[in-house]
């Protein structure tokens, strides 16, 4: 297993069932469009927000508008939820890789319902602390990995996320991500994402079925990402 993983692949970001439909019991519903922006780093921290179907990213921008991927996230998962923790703005970006529907709670709220059961609350920093887990994790990535190992990395991470084992070892992706999107979560330039996934697909170590990628050899991939 890798040393490091994006936190695409962690289930901590999501509280058990019953709680998690008691705090949401009364959610506002939100519709997004892919592609669409559902908060900015910086706008006003207001509440939290469950994703019931479709596909998320959390994202960062730089001064000369790179963007990073820190997060991609699917049903069930949970987004801004600092906010409901502390009030402050939002930290990083939010928008749809896909159509997405998703309900909305507000900090009181979540206040509201963790007064009746206190319990959500050790749920809530046990998410917290895993998503500063692996924003170190990403900061090791980026610092001692090689290109290929980042990338590597990223596609490792989402088939322990969005994986399906289709037999003999290969794992199918369950989820449409571009090379951008790799990119994004690898850190490097998409030019490095074409040109190593042509490579890995020649060794077959990497394939594309029906425009989702298929890990041929996740061991290999896994080893990558070690070194």
């Amino acid at each position: 297993m890798a040393p490091w993983a994006l936190a695409s692949a962690h289930i901590f970001s999501r509280l058990p069932e019953p709680l998690s439909v008691g705090l949401f019991a009364k959610a506002r519903p939100v519709k997004i469009a892919a592609d669409q922006v559902l908060f900015m780093a910086g706008d006003p921290g207001d509440g939290c927000y469950r994703i019931e179907s479709g596909l998320m990213k959390v994202s960062v921008m730089s001064p000369s508008g790179n963007e990073r991927i820190l997060a991609i996230f699917g049903p069930g998962a949970l987004v801004g939820e600092f906010a409901i923790i502390d009030g402050q703005p939002r930290s990083a970006s939010v928008s749809a890789i896909r159509d997405t529907e998703l309900g909305f709670i507000s900090r009181s709220a979540y206040e509201d319902f963790a007064r009746e059961h206190p319990e959500v609350r050790d749920h809530i920093m046990t998410m917290l602390t895993q998503r500063l887990r692996d924003t170190n994790s990403i900061v090791a990535a980026a610092s001692f990995l090689s290109i290929k190992g980042r990338i590597a990395l990223a596609l490792v991470s989402l088939a322990e996320a969005f994986g399906q084992d289709v037999g003999n070892s290969r794992v199918l992706i369950r989820q449409k991500i571009t090379q951008s999107d790799v990119a994004a979560m690898a850190g490097v330039a998409r030019e490095n994402v074409s040109r190593t996934l042509n490579d890995w697909m020649r060794q077959k170590l990497v394939s594309r079925v029906s425009g989702y990628y298929c890990l041929e050899n996740k061991t290999k991939l896994e080893s990558e990402a070690e070194v």
